[in-house]
Formats: C-alpha cells, sequence, structure tokens
C-alpha cells in the first residue's frame, strides 16, 4: 500500500468508526481497566545508540553536534563523521543473544503487567517490520523483527503489549550534521537521516527552548502526513494496547493529524475488541481522551484522571550506556507506592546491550522488585485511591525529571491505597518499633471502625490502639530491613 493509498484507508476507517477526529468524540474514550488495575509496566529503549553506548540515546545528535562530548568522543572513537557515521552502526548491533521469551519471563517475575518497546526513537531506525522505512532491524542489523518477536513473547507470557513511537522527533533529531562535512549531508542517506531540518530554532541546545513551546516553528504536512501513515502502519501491523509518544508532538502543526491518528487507533480497537490509551505528554492531548505521561517525575497529591510517570532503573541514559549508573530497588518501589497512591501507573524503563542481554544491575531491580510484590502486590494492584494519598514531610516534587535522587522517607511517612472495604497502609522506612498513623486517630475525618490489622507480607494479625493521636500498630520486632511494608487494615 502506497502512503496516499493508506491515507484514504485513514479516513474511510474513521468515517465508518464511532470515534471522529475531534475533542469531543474522542473525550468519551475510557481509560483500560487493564491499564488502571495493572499499574506496573516495562519500558525498553533498545536499539543503534546501545552499540556506542556513550552519553545517551541521544547519541545519534550529539555524536554531530559539537557543543557536546560526544562529538569529540566520536572522532577519537570511530573516525571523522564523513567516514564513520551513525549508520555505521547498525552491522555492529547484531543482538545475537537476544530472546525475547526470557526478557518476558524476566518482566512477568519482576511484577509487571504491560510491556512497551520503543519501536523507533529518535534516531530514525525502526525495531520492527515497516513498508515505509528501509532502516529498520528486520532488513538490517539484528536482521530480526524485534519488536514481532517481543509481541508473541507477551502474549505467550500474558502480559499485556504496547508500543512506543518517537518517530516525530526526527525531523530535527540529526540536524546538526548540516553544519560540516558528515556523511547526513550525503544523499544516499536521506531516507534514513530524514530532513535533518537545520535551522536557528532547531540549533544546538536552542532546541529544547523551541520544541517546549507549543506555538514555535512546527513539521511540514508532507513530514506530518508521512508520520500519521508509519503510525497508523505501526498500529495496524502489531495492535498495541498502549501507544506512547514522546514530546513535540504538542506542537500546534501536529494537532490535526493527532485527531486523526486518535480517531483511527480508537476505532481499530474496537475492531480488535481491545481496551487501549494513548500516553501523551505536556498538553497534547486533552486529559479525558489519552492518558498524561510525566517523565522521570511525579505529582505531588491525587489526580481523579489516571495518569503515568515513566522512569529508568538507569539514572543517566534510557538506552545502555557503560558507565551508567543505576537506582536501588528500594527507590524504584518507593516511587512505584508513590505513584500508585495518586492514581498513577510506572513505566519503568531498561536498556538492554547491543547483544540483546539485560545488565546484571537491571536484572536485578527487576527480581528484587518482583520479590516485593509477591508479598505486597495486593495493596498494589486492582486497587484505587483513598481519600488522601499518605501523611508525612516526604512529598514528590512536582514536575518533569525530579526523580535523580532516592526521597528520605522516615518510619513516619505512610502512603495509602484502597480496595474492596480495606485500606492498605504503606510505610516506607519502617525502623521496626511500633508504626504511628496520624491520619487515622480517632474522631479524625477519617474515623472508620477498623476491624482488624495485618502485616500483608505475612497474613499475620497485629495488635493496635486507637486514640486522639493516631493509629498505633504494635510490630514488636516483626519486621527487619528498610524495605517499605503493607498493614492491610479492615474496614468494619
Amino acid at each position: 500500500m502506497t502512503k496516499e493509498e493508506y491515507l484514504i484507508q485513514i479516513d474511510k476507517v474513521i468515517e465508518s468508526g464511532k470515534y471522529k477526529p475531534d475533542w469531543q468524540s474522542l473525550s468519551h474514550h475510557k481509560t483500560p481497566e487493564w491499564y488502571r488495575n495493572g499499574k506496573l509496566g516495562i519500558f525498553i529503549h533498545w536499539g543503534i545508540y546501545s552499540v556506542p553506548a556513550f552519553g545517551s540515546e541521544w547519541y545519534s545528535r550529539s555524536m554531530y553536534d559539537k557543543n557536546h562530548r560526544e562529538f569529540e568522543h566520536h572522532i577519537k572513537t570511530y573516525g571523522t563523521h564523513n567516514k564513520f557515521g551513525y549508520k555505521d552502526f547498525i552491522p555492529m548491533f547484531t543482538a545475537e543473544k537476544f530472546d525475547a521469551e526470557a526478557w518476558t519471563q524476566l518482566f512477568k517475575e519482576s511484577g509487571a503487567k504491560f510491556v512497551m518497546p520503543v519501536c523507533e526513537h529518535h534516531d530514525g531506525f525502526a525495531m520492527y517490520d515497516t513498508q515505509f522505512n528501509k532502516w529498520n532491524a528486520k532488513n538490517m542489523g539484528p536482521k530480526r523483527d524485534v519488536t514481532g518477536e517481543i509481541k508473541n513473547a507477551c502474549e505467550k507470557d500474558g502480559l499485556v503489549f504496547c508500543a512506543s513511537s518517537h518517530r516525530a522527533e526526527h525531523y530535527f533529531f540529526m540536524n546538526m550534521g548540516r553544519t560540516f562535512n558528515s556523511d547526513v549531508n550525503d544523499e544516499n542517506y536521506i531516507d534514513f537521516y530524514g530532513p535533518a531540518v537545520y535551522c536557528p530554532e532547531f540549533d544546538s541546545d536552542e532546541i529544547h527552548k523551541t520544541t517546549s513551546d507549543t506555538y514555535s516553528l512546527g513539521a511540514s504536512r508532507e513530514w506530518l502526513e508521512d508520520w500519521l501513515v508509519r503510525t497508523c502502519e505501526l498500529i495496524d501491523n502489531y495492535q498495541p494496547c498502549i501507544l506512547y509518544f514522546d514530546w513535540w508532538i504538542h506542537n500546534h502543526s501536529f494537532k490535526p493529524y493527532l485527531k486523526k491518528l486518535c480517531a483511527y487507533y480508537y476505532n481499530r480497537a474496537e475492531e480488535w475488541n481491545k481496551e487501549v490509551t494513548i500516553n501523551y505528554k505536556h498538553e497534547a492531548f486533552p486529559p479525558t481522551v489519552a492518558t498524561f505521561d510525566v517523565e522521570r517525575g511525579a505529582l505531588t497529591d491525587i489526580s481523579l484522571v489516571p495518569w503515568q510517570t515513566d522512569t529508568a532503573i538507569g539514572k543517566y541514559s534510557w538506552g545502555y550506556r557503560k558507565d551508567n549508573e543505576y537506582k536501588s530497588s528500594r527507590q524504584i518501589i518507593t516511587d512505584l507506592i508513590d505513584i500508585v497512591s495518586k492514581n498513577g501507573m510506572l513505566l519503568l524503563n531498561i536498556g538492554p546491550k547491543p547483544d540483546g542481554t539485560i545488565t546484571d544491575e537491571e536484572t536485578t531491580v527487576l527480581k528484587e522488585l518482583g520479590a516485593w510484590l509477591k508479598e505486597n502486590g495486593e495493596g498494589i494492584y486492582e486497587t484505587t485511591f483513598w481519600k488522601t494519598f499518605g501523611e508525612g514531610e516526604i512529598n514528590s516534587e512536582e514536575g518533569f525529571f525530579k526523580d535523580g535522587d532516592e526521597k528520605q522517607y522516615t518510619e513516619k511517612d505512610f502512603r495509602f491505597t484502597y480496595k474492596n472495604g480495606f485500606i492498605y497502609a504503606f510505610q516506607m522506612r519502617p525502623n521496626g518499633n511500633n508504626a504511628v498513623i496520624k491520619t487515622l486517630k480517632k474522631h479524625s475525618r477519617h474515623d472508620y471502625i477498623i476491624n482488624n490489622i495485618k502485616l500483608l507480607s505475612t497474613g499475620e494479625k497485629l495488635e493496635y490502639e486507637r486514640n486522639e493521636d493516631g493509629l498505633l500498630i504494635r510490630l514488636l520486632g516483626k519486621i527487619s530491613g528498610d524495605l517499605p511494608v503493607c498493614f492491610k487494615i479492615e474496614l468494619a
């Protein structure tokens, strides 16, 4: 099918479908129940950028930018950019140890319920089989339909398959290669490096200011139609239950195409009989159309509309980086609890090596997370928010890129979830002594009658006392370690 024919098909599907390309129609779409119940997903940043494994997954841009350390690193390590460009990493991306089923078994062990590979990053290399981009993993590098293999393994292991496309940003991503003698200027590779639009607004670090502004310079009609077709092909061929986009789609030029894309996707999902949603950042969609995502951040209070945080175990790069540092399982667990207490979901990223193996550090965190969820997951899965998200002095700082350091919770910090007549109270850093929950004191606005309290991880009943100062739970040395513990509080 040609692009022109696909555009006609898109219009036909929308014309005959329930959802129309306007916010009034699309606002009737519901957040999937499986998503609200599942709470935890795995994000996968894996691509050519894992080969240099330097800087970050933005290596494909930074290597052509004289203002970034990747530029000199590239010359010293691989040679000049006109002789060894980003395309020359493709044969080195072999994925010889990639085993999709081993991955999904690990993800299932971690307690995750859905999986989202990045099907195309800003670098323009598709990790899936597509007729609209010859630069893809099926044709080159691994010579395997990586996305298809992950999808099949997810379905075999009972995990929900989702997909991420960062294609929109490729419009300008490689443009710094236009400023000197590099292979970005070679017409033989224009279909890979893209238009690589160069102008002052997209120059070096100015790009962040430009792309954060909804009203700034937008994409061409030709690019937008191409983006729409490629994304709809991904939808049709892989039927993801979440479609994730990165930041630039909030730009004004995308708006008409976003409405079409959304209507097409939601109408296709009706045909498949699947519950789906879209993840977005900034103001790309109204809040009742799709699911808002906070990158490496959180909210400070409960949102009545379900939302998501995407963050990574790796601290300095989403993709594999040789000298990356990694968060502890404790940090990931506390972040998960905090997010769920505020009506959110967590999309947790890993960055596999170019051979297809997952780092030891990430594997350890995933396994420790799974072990904790095995004992405490009842207070996470299928829960909803309670009347207040928690108590204590420590809270998240609202906004993007706020997840660097682990929050210094104490025994006074609690987070709450609710399900079927039970309050689940998580003590974020137990000290083995008695726990005191001030929110549940007698004669407060949360003055429910309590039947009993159990330690969720063991099911053991705990003694408790309630007065005007708080609910005191007697632990009697039953808790060791600093991982959060959960008290299952049964209401009368």
